[in-house]
């Protein structure tokens, strides 16, 4: 009885055998002759059985399957199939396929990739853009940045749960985004360009076309990535989880300005000043010397009605960064906010001449006060909005010339 049962398993592994290997002839055929619907019929048939396959049948299995599956552009389970036979071949040691499925695999990733720029660029279908750039990733793990591609198209598209899935998952995976740049100084032009690669660079310089040869590494995403985490909970209306997550991130690296900055504007997003000026006193002890820091406060100050506070942070952005335009305007207009009570108490003595006459110098004194910094603003960066304020002003302080001046620019910019 026991000669009988090893005969009969025996008998059913042989059959096994056989069928996988006709099912594969008969894919094989019918992707020479392009039929590939047949294929993959044939080769769901051998997939059954194909646990049990010898080393070489597995493998011409996930190539006659990869094949199929390109030509019918299905490009995902194309992809699995090739990096399958990729990595069984390197686990075995013995490459019968590999190297004809690597080419294959590469202009897939290559026509999906591209697929996902040209839909970006076109502006239309930004979720198309996602999707295709995720399944570039999909189909090649190693390249992160096409999964940071598909978050930023997502969040394009306002797929806000698409977008969120993908930013927990670059999150999840520690991308950063950090890249080396290959620098060197174009001789002819005196422009620095990127190069590339290293070995391209040093055979530029080494042609002498270039000089000065820098690697520079780029900026970290982790930071943007986990302030588009919060955005995006803040726009889907979940406020405390939008808070969490900043602070989640800020627990790892307390000091880093970034993300105290993006949790700063997380505040400015939910009308939240007193806790965005908390922030930005933090961030201007981190870094003493930068004027954005200072205007910022300048602004938060301003909106809380700390006037003399305000002047004192944007004469400071001022003093750090002479031709900060925004900032001598916001300082003009902390000057001139003392014209709101003089124009109230003017409205309320109009019949009281010798008081409304003083009240008028007093105004125009503020107007003074408030005239160099909007000239030096128009100066360094002009606008309409400078141009009517000085055109306004110069007509109270009854100076005619720059009035009628002014007056014609701003109904040119108009």
């Amino acid at each position: 009885m026991k000669k009988q049962i090893l005969a009969l398993s025996l008998g059913v592994a042989s059959l096994g055998a056989f069928a996988q290997k006709a099912e594969l002839k008969a894919a094989e055929k019918a992707i020479k002759k392009q039929n590939f619907n047949e294929a993959i019929s044939s080769l769901s048939a051998a997939e059954k059985l194909i646990a049990n396959a010898d080393d070489k049948y597995k493998s011409k299995f996930y190539y006659l399957k990869g094949q199929a599956f390109a030509s019918k552009k299905d490009y995902k389970t194309a992809a699995d199939a090739f990096n399958s036979l990729i990595a069984f071949e390197k686990k075995t040691g013995k490459n019968r396929y590999s190297n004809e499925a690597a080419p294959v695999l590469n202009k897939i990733i290559q026509d999906v990739s591209n697929k996902a720029i040209k839909i970006y660029n076109e502006g239309k279908d930004y979720k198309a853009a996602a999707e295709n750039f995720y399944l570039t990733y999909q189909l090649s793990p190693k390249d992160t940045s096409f999964a940071y591609n598909a978050a930023v198209a997502a969040t394009q598209a306002k797929d806000y749960d698409m977008a969120l899935n993908y930013y927990n998952e670059l999150k999840g995976i520690g991308y950063t985004g950090v890249e080396t740049q290959y620098l060197a100084t174009n001789i002819a032009t005196g422009k620095v360009e990127n190069l590339g690669s290293k070995s391209h660079r040093d055979l530029m310089v080494k042609s002498k076309q270039y000089t000065n040869p820098v690697d520079k590494k780029t900026d970290s995403k982790s930071a943007t990535i986990v302030k588009n985490i919060a955005l995006i909970l803040k726009e889907q209306g979940k406020n405390e989880e939008a808070i969490a997550a900043m602070a989640e991130a800020r627990k790892s690296n307390p000091k880093d300005l970034n993300l105290i900055l993006n949790e700063a504007q997380l505040y400015i997003e939910m009308d939240r000043m007193d806790k965005f000026g908390e922030l930005m006193n933090e961030a201007v002890s981190l870094d003493p010397n930068n004027p954005t820091l200072y205007y910022n406060l300048g602004v938060v100050n301003y909106n809380q009605g700390r006037i003399e506070d305000a002047k004192k942070h944007y004469e400071k952005a001022i003093e750090l960064k002479p031709d900060y335009a925004d900032a001598y305007m916001n300082l003009a207009v902390s000057v001139l906010d003392k014209d709101k009570a003089i124009v109230e108490e003017m409205n309320k003595n109009l019949s009281n001449f010798k008081k409304y006459d003083e009240l008028a110098l007093k105004q125009k004194e503020v107007y003074k006060e408030a005239l160099p910094f909007l000239e030096k603003a128009d100066s360094i960066n002009r606008s309409i909005d400078t141009v009517k304020t000085l055109m306004n002003l110069y007509e109270v302080l009854e100076m005619s010339d720059k009035a009628d001046e002014f007056r014609a620019l701003y109904k040119s910019l108009k």
